[in-house]
């Protein structure tokens, strides 16, 4: 596994910010990381680049214990913290010459020319930070994260800032990046770990509570909304009475939502009332929880 995480704890004062996490990612994974605000994220990842001491577990990079051998293992890491900082009177190219003097980089000038391009810094490269947008703030960032070619990349909110057609341009270069290296990501913005993942990790006030592809984790813990349409009105308790129905919404004077666990027996209970009743079905289909519903379901209980 590239990045290895194994009971994971870390306690601020008398606060528990982790309590025994554990999870992998494997190389050619792009693996979403999320959570509510203050729910560890940014904590485990600082603890996974090394710059955060762990009270109790372990995390491994590339099979290395990162506690033990923390420039080893950042040797292995390129990481886009949250706050990304830079020093603003620094020009673009000049920074990134220096970051990767600091990685003992030979080629320096090649290697800063193709990552400036790979980000799409390319207009603004003449310019200082200071200057920047936060949008490219973050793509410099992004570029000196990327600039050792390194096989893990911890990315804290990397489409912070942007705008829709900077994020699509970034969200292509994560895919790209996902192909051969490892790729743990956390985002508030769930529409862009739908459009990059295939498995997430959900933690809440410092626990895991889900791990799973993401086309599982849809029907997990919350089921899924069956969808019908009748040509004439109906009453919510002919609905609400069906078995497997959790919960029945209208959605309008014709459409209904019912929440179930059994999709495939509520649509057939449907059409079987529909013909015992003289209803008239006009469309009915049955539909995956979306992600933003599934992470409400596992972290705003009455926990939070």
């Amino acid at each position: 596994m590239s990045i290895e995480v194994k009971d994971l704890v870390k306690n601020y004062g008398e606060q528990k910010a982790l309590d025994q996490i554990s999870f992998s990612v494997s190389r050619g994974e792009i693996v979403g990381f999320l959570g509510p605000n203050g729910a560890g994220k940014s904590t485990t990842m600082k603890i996974i680049t090394g710059y955060l001491n762990q009270d109790g577990g372990q995390a491994e990079v590339c099979g290395v214990p990162v506690q033990t051998h923390p420039l080893e293992t950042k040797r292995k890491i390129g990481y886009l913290p949250e706050a990304n900082p830079l020093y603003p009177d620094m020009y673009v190219r000049e920074y990134l010459d220096f970051i990767a003097g600091v990685h003992g980089i030979a080629n320096k000038k090649q290697k800063i020319g193709t990552v400036i391009e790979m980000v799409g810094l390319t207009p603004e490269s003449k310019k200082k930070l200071g200057q920047l947008s936060k949008g490219y703030k973050q793509r410099v960032g992004l570029a000196a994260a990327l600039i050792h070619d390194p096989e893990v990349l911890i990315l804290d909110e990397p489409t912070s800032g942007l705008d829709p057609n900077q994020i699509i341009e970034i969200r292509d270069v994560i895919k790209r990046l996902g192909k051969d290296k490892t790729v743990l990501f956390s985002s508030h913005i769930l529409q862009e770990v739908e459009a990059l993942c295939d498995r997430v990790v959900i933690i809440n006030k410092g626990r895991l509570v889900a791990d799973s592809p993401l086309g599982q984790l849809r029907t997990l813990n919350s089921g899924q909304a069956v969808k019908v349409v009748f040509k004439e009105e109906l009453q919510i308790s002919q609905l609400a009475q069906l078995r497997g129905v959790t919960t029945a919404r209208q959605l309008s004077v014709h459409e209904w939502e019912l929440q179930t666990d059994a999709p495939d027996e509520v649509k057939k209970q449907l059409m079987e009332l529909a013909l015992q009743t003289n209803l008239n079905i006009v469309s009915l289909q049955s539909e995956n929880q979306s992600l933003e519903e599934v992470f409400r379901h596992l972290t705003a209980g009455p926990e939070s």
